[in-house]
């Protein structure tokens, strides 16, 4: 039998505790050991196989014991994320923000940068006052 949303209770418990002693009998597996392994008692096995209510626990307890605990993932799927945690996530990781004394430290490097770039290119860096490579800015030293 198919389980559905239109099936009652009872149909559920019975067809579920149908499943459950056929997944016990093809691991030939008797009730008493089954509780045992589950660390339940043989009449909850049985109450379960009968499709009558029990507690939660004792069927994930059996579950577990044929080796089937995973399959409670098919039962209730973890839920997909909503569309702003979506859009959260493809976005740059997030890193460690700079305060603001190495915010201006990598601007000032940058500044740097640039005016170094514009001295290789034919300005003279010694007479602007910048930054200048080798000994060329030091007094007494010709290039």
């Amino acid at each position: 039998m198919r389980i559905t949303s239109l099936s009652t209770d009872a149909a559920v418990l019975a067809e579920l505790g149908k499943r459950l002693e056929r997944s016990r009998l093809e691991r030939n597996v008797t009730q008493e050991q089954l509780a045992h392994e589950a660390g339940v008692s043989r009449s909850t096995v049985v109450r379960v196989e009968a499709g009558e209510p029990v507690k939660t626990t004792a069927i994930v307890r059996i579950l577990r014991a044929l080796g089937l605990a995973d399959q409670l993932d098919l039962l209730v799927p973890e839920p997909l994320p909503s569309p702003v945690e979506l859009l959260r996530r493809q976005g740059r990781p997030r890193r460690r923000a700079a305060s603001r004394s190495q915010r201006a430290v990598a601007a000032d490097a940058a500044a740097d940068a640039d005016n170094g770039a514009s001295a290789g290119a034919g300005t003279d860096a010694g007479a602007s006052g910048g930054w200048s490579w080798g000994d060329a800015a030091t007094p007494g030293h010709s290039a």
